[in-house]
């Protein structure tokens, strides 16, 4: 069964990705507020952002498809909407992240479509802030009180 090594996949990844969003924050923040030029390091961080959110994305789904949390949601939805941690994985969890991962993607087009080098670091830095925000509520944090979960898990 490869559902335990997908969560600690799942769980790992979530570093990286932090690392590379708030990276991309505050080089896009950089380059915006001190007109620098967008460089291939910058666009490099955003293609690597993108490519690991959907990533992330593949791997969640499977992990969703597989996961006795959200079995239980389904077959007894009635019950399961009332209890917290259920709703969090069944429901909200994969909603939020999805939604998070739809703004970065937005914005990242958007950015492309811009002119200047401070309306690309602009855009991406506003729509890559929301998504952090979206993204960040929605990880079940070791020390959230509404759902925890471990920060590492072991392969």
């Amino acid at each position: 069964m490869l559902y335990p090594f997908f969560l600690a996949l799942h769980s790992a990844s979530r570093w990286i990705i932090i690392c590379c969003i708030i990276l991309l924050l505050l080089r896009t923040y950089w380059g915006w507020k001190k007109g620098h030029k967008v460089t291939k390091l910058d666009h490099s961080l955003q293609i690597a952002t993108i490519i690991l959110l959907y990533l992330q994305l593949m791997i969640g789904l499977t992990l969703y498809l597989e996961s006795p949390i959200v079995q239980y949601f389904i077959e007894n939805f009635q019950t399961a909407i009332k209890l917290r941690q259920v709703r969090f994985f069944g429901m909200e969890h994969i909603t939020m992240m999805t939604i998070g991962i739809t703004v970065f993607t937005i914005g990242y087009i958007k950015a492309l479509k811009k002119q200047s080098s401070a309306d690309k670091f602009r855009t991406i830095f506003i729509y890559t802030a929301w998504a952090m925000f979206i993204i960040f509520t929605s990880i079940p944090w070791e020390f959230s009180p509404l759902t925890s979960r471990p920060s590492f898990r072991a392969f």
